[in-house]
Order: structure tokens, then sequence, then C-alpha cells
């Protein structure tokens, strides 16, 4: 292996969040304000969100799990149920569905996309089956149409974790009004934060209200929804509820970083665009595949070393990057292969090409506030491996 290339001096993180004045300004002006929580700053993020997807109603939580959350207790999904969602996703996207109760059902992934294969949706439905939870990976929409017209066919409610697709479309409309409920985080590493952060958009009346009872205890304060009222002081339970309340620091910090989402987005595909011209000429290192119908925001730039034409592991690879400053990172350990699932039952075997993807993929650097040289860093830094072909 070459060492022409000179490490570079501190350690480049595969994302990270771009924070300006005006962000510290907006979370300054809650602080001063009356209200830290359940103030005008939720809203305001809430209709920010809502009218950039298109989508009626939005309910923010304290982060993407607990909307992934809400959204299965506003789906019905019980003791019982089985839920098919993908095994190439962080353990949020089918752990939601065990803390209802409920039974992941994992279908394999398509080999170019990386998402979950509508092909074999419909061989996992069973009589128990009650929703579909899709995973947008690293910023690509799934094939959306084509699962939508299965979950209506069968009469399945869709939730699309969004996670890492905020400001992507597919066939020309924008991610948050194709599936009954769609999440979208806000992690430092997503394409805007509120530090902690989470939100469900739909377009559902009966899935709203469901939602704001499940994030504030499972209370209601509407009369109307009362089976009594004693005053201007009462409030119901009418479920098991939860307190996944999001703050108004948060939600300043949201509604600001917002106005901002454009400009990250296209960052991103910039980035995107040299990854894809500088790295095409490196045989056996798989690019990034784009759906004809998809317009990614790229969360995710994720290469694959075919192990065939490499003399070194991907952990080796990974290691060599790492140690040259280039933080690098696998997205993700295909979630039936946690110890935890395994107790479930779940076995090795279970989804082949989610298991082939995941021991030949890293990802990449990839987030707006990179500049032109971090960039050329992560080429050099790959680049050094086509000599070991």
């Amino acid at each position: 292996m070459s060492e022409s290339n000179q490490h570079r001096p501190n350690m480049l993180p595969y994302g990270q969040q771009w924070l300006d004045e005006g962000d510290i300004d907006s979370v300054i002006q809650v602080l001063k304000s009356d209200f830290l929580t359940q103030g005008p700053a939720i809203q305001a993020f809430e209709e920010k969100v809502a009218n950039y997807v298109g989508a009626k109603y939005a309910v923010a939580f304290t982060n993407g799990t607990a909307a992934l959350h809400g959204a299965c207790f506003a789906a019905g999904i019980g003791l019982g149920d089985e839920v098919i969602t993908t095994p190439l996703t962080f353990l949020a996207s089918s752990n939601c569905v065990l803390y209802q109760g409920g039974t992941p059902v994992f279908c394999d992934i398509d080999m170019e996309t990386y998402n979950i294969d509508a092909n074999q949706i419909e061989t996992k439905i069973t009589p128990s089956t009650k929703a579909i939870i899709v995973v947008d990976f690293s910023g690509q929409p799934v094939e959306i149409d084509r699962i939508l017209d299965i979950a209506r066919e069968k009469n399945l409610i869709l939730i699309e974790d969004a996670a890492h697709s905020l400001g992507a479309d597919y066939d020309g409309r924008k991610i948050g009004t194709w599936a009954d409920m769609t999440m979208f985080s806000f992690h430092p590493v997503k394409h805007v934060t509120t530090g902690e952060g989470g939100i469900i958009v739909t377009d559902n009346e009966t899935f709203y209200k469901k939602l704001i009872q499940f994030r504030s205890h499972g209370m209601t304060r509407n009369p109307d929804e009362m089976t009594q009222n004693d005053g201007p002081w009462y409030y119901e339970m009418h479920a098991l509820g939860y307190n996944y309340r999001m703050t108004d620091i948060q939600a300043a910090l949201g509604v600001s970083q917002m106005d901002k989402l454009d400009d990250f987005v296209q960052r991103r595909r910039e980035i995107v665009e040299i990854y894809n011209r500088e790295l095409a000429e490196i045989p056996g290192l798989v690019l990034p595949y784009q759906h004809p119908k998809a317009n990614s925001s790229w969360h995710l730039y994720v290469v694959r070393f075919l192990p065939e034409y490499f003399s070194y592991s991907r952990r080796e690879i990974f290691e060599t990057l790492r140690n040259r400053n280039i933080g690098v990172h696998v997205h993700y350990i295909p979630v039936y292969l946690q110890p935890y699932y395994q107790k479930l039952g779940y076995r090795k075997g279970l989804c082949p090409n989610a298991e082939r993807y995941y021991e030949t993929a890293i990802t990449l650097p990839l987030f707006p506030k990179m500049t032109d040289t971090d960039v050329k860093d992560v080429v050099d830094a790959v680049k050094i491996f086509r000599k070991e072909i």
C-alpha cells in the first residue's frame, strides 16, 4: 500500500451538524422567553416541517425513536401483530414494533438500492400482518409507489422511516406525503438538527390525534374527548402514553435549521457528484445506485469493497482509513444479528442480501460543512487501495 498520501491533522467525522449565529440566536430567544417547553416554538416547528413536505399535520417528539413508537401506537400495533420491515436500518425501526408487543418480520434488501426489496414484501404477508415500516436507507427513497399499492391492496398501514431522507423526493413528490405516517429525525448527523428530536407527519386526522395524545402520557384536555369535565383544570388519561415531548429550545433550533435545509441538501449532492466522478475508476469499488424515480437527499454515502478485488479485508481497509483520520463508519449491522434478536429466535441467513452487503460496506464522510479539501482528502485516502488490485 502506498504511503504517499499524507494523514489529515484531525479526524474528519462521517457526519456533523452545521450551526450558525442565527441558530444560536433562535435558541437564546427561547431561553429568555416564558416557555422552555410546551410553548409556541413547538407548533412553529411542526408547521414549518409540515409545510415543507406538504403534509396536513406534524407532531414533534423527543427523538426519532419516540416518533416511531408513536406511529406504531397510532397504527394500533399490539400483541400478535406482525410488521414487515428491513433489517438494514438502525435498531429503532424494528424496536418500535417490539415496544408495542408486535413482531418484526424482516424482508431482505434490494442489492442495488439497499432498500427493502419491494418484490419480496408480499411473500412476507400473513393474516397477522398489520403494517409495513419502510426505511429510506442513506437518503434514497424506497419504491414507495409500489409498496403503497401493496399496502392498500392488503389493507395494511404504511409507515415510512425517513430519518435519512428529509429533502428527498420520489417521482417528483416530496417524501412526507406518500405513507400513512412518515418519521423524520433531527439528530446532529441528519440533514437539519434539533440536538435530539423526531417528528411524524401525516394527512390522517385520526392518527394525528392519537400521536398528540401518546407523546403526553396518553392525556387529553379537550372537553369534546372527555368522559366528564370537572372544570378548567381537568384532564383525562385515555391511553398508556409517554412523556415524549420536544422542548421549545429544540424546536426553535429546528425552525432556524429548516431555513437552510435546501442549501444543506444541495451541498450534499455536490459532494456526491465529486465522489461519483473521482471514485468511479476503482475496480471492485461499488458506488451508490440512484433509482431513476428517486432524488436522494444523501444522508450517507456508502461504498462496498468487493473482496475479490482487494488484498485487504473490509476491517483492514476501515482501520487504515481511520488511521488516516478519515472518519468512516459502517451502516448497518443487520438488526436480527443483534444478541437480543437472536434470543427472540431470529437467525443468521434470514436475509442473505443484507448480510452480504454488511460484510463489504463502508460509509464515507458526507455532511454540508465539508470543504472541497475535506472531500479531496477522502478521495485520496480511498484511492490508495486501487494499487492493491
